[in-house]
């Protein structure tokens, strides 16, 4: 008999003294943490529909995210710990995702059937806030996530050109009620959809106040497990609108490397943080600059390294260094993100590596919470 080391007062059978039964593969399992969590598959109902057909191992891994960074080596684990019990045959792992719900807050209104709200921000315009929010939305989506878009930039609804949908419109049900529009995967609603494409929204924060809300409370969202909110530049009415409205699993800060943006980056994190909103990390977009004739090549053109040094000084994770190509701009304009149109670039790489950061963040603050 041997004992988890640092646990001594729990005892762990020698796999040599099992049988093939579900009982022991559940008990050689129950050491196979979640590399995020700290904590036992088995002990978190990770592990389930464990079955044995002539020595034939099957279970279902039931994991955080269908994003989840780690799935590969979670199953690995999985069937080396199966594999040390005796006539053991095949290993069967079948892999599905329930994205755990964020805590309620007493003042605070949750939407029903959305069980996280991330909240994509920026302190200044022009540092790809909405390309990372869109990319973010898609990428969740292709991991098999139900995941909405809410283009929450009211003065400036850039995300239906960036999502296919400039000649879309949402259907009003009811006087009151919209349902959303769809394409890549996700579920969208903008000012864009409402008005003209080239008429002005000229309102004061009441008037914002109140769309914000119809489109967080007054649409068909359906089950969710993630609602994306891509918020204007700055820290002014939208972000204190949502902030006050929902619980929010939390929020990512996008920025350049550039001084200047990441000055502005330093006040709308610490916007999030006074009121209460956790920040999920950094995401550095432009980090470097691939040029299409020749990409071996990096370019620094916004600086280097800004985004890393503000996440050191306030102790947060980097969540992604998003390189520019052009392919994201051209993707942008044509309304096919670049984790569409082109999954094997560097851009699109890097964007997904993102998502599943902030999918295995969320989830690691929901389980915690």
């Amino acid at each position: 008999m041997t004992f988890c080391g640092g646990c001594p007062s729990q005892p762990i059978l020698s796999p040599m003294t099992l049988t093939l039964d579900s009982d022991s593969v559940l008990e050689v399992l129950r050491p196979v943490q979640d590399p995020e969590l700290q904590k036992s598959l088995v002990e978190l109902n990770m592990i389930r529909n464990v079955a044995i057909a002539d020595g034939d191992v099957s279970f279902t891994l039931v994991l955080t995210t269908p994003a989840c960074p780690l799935r590969e080596f979670i199953v690995e684990d999985c069937e080396k710990a199966v594999r040390t019990l005796p006539g053991v045959g095949a290993v069967n792992v079948e892999v599905t995702a329930e994205t755990p719900q964020q805590k309620s807050l007493p003042d605070r209104t949750g939407i029903n059937g959305v069980k996280n709200i991330i909240a994509v921000s920026s302190g200044k315009g022009g540092v790809g806030k909405s390309t990372v929010a869109v990319n973010l939305a898609v990428s969740l989506a292709q991991a098999g996530a139900a995941v909405g878009l809410i283009d929450a930039d009211i003065y400036g609804p850039n995300a239906p050109i960036m999502m296919g949908l400039t000649d879309a419109q949402v259907v009003v049900k009811q006087g009151e009620v919209l349902e959303p529009t769809f394409n890549h995967g996700v579920k969208m609603v903008s000012m864009g959809f409402l008005i003209d494409r080239d008429q002005p929204v000229i309102w004061r924060g009441p008037m914002l106040n109140g769309i914000i809300r119809q489109f967080l409370y007054q649409v068909e969202w359906g089950e969710l497990d993630y609602l994306v909110v891509d918020l204007p530049p700055g820290t002014g009415d939208a972000q204190l609108t949502l902030a006050q409205a929902v619980p929010m699993a939390g929020a990512v800060i996008v920025s350049t490397p550039q001084s200047v943006a990441i000055s502005d980056a330093r006040r709308g994190l610490k916007m999030f943080q006074q009121l209460q909103v956790p920040v999920l990390g950094i995401v550095e977009n432009m980090s470097v600059f691939i040029p299409p004739d020749a990409p071996e090549k990096r370019y620094d053109i916004f600086g280097s390294g800004g985004g890393k040094t503000l996440a050191a000084e306030l102790g947060l994770p980097v969540l992604g260094c998003i390189p520019l190509e052009m392919a994201v701009r051209e993707g942008g304009d044509a309304g096919i993100p670049i984790v569409v149109q082109h999954p094997d670039s560097e851009s699109a790489k890097a964007l997904r590596a993102m998502a599943e950061q902030v999918a295995a963040k969320v989830s690691m603050a929901a389980l915690a919470s």
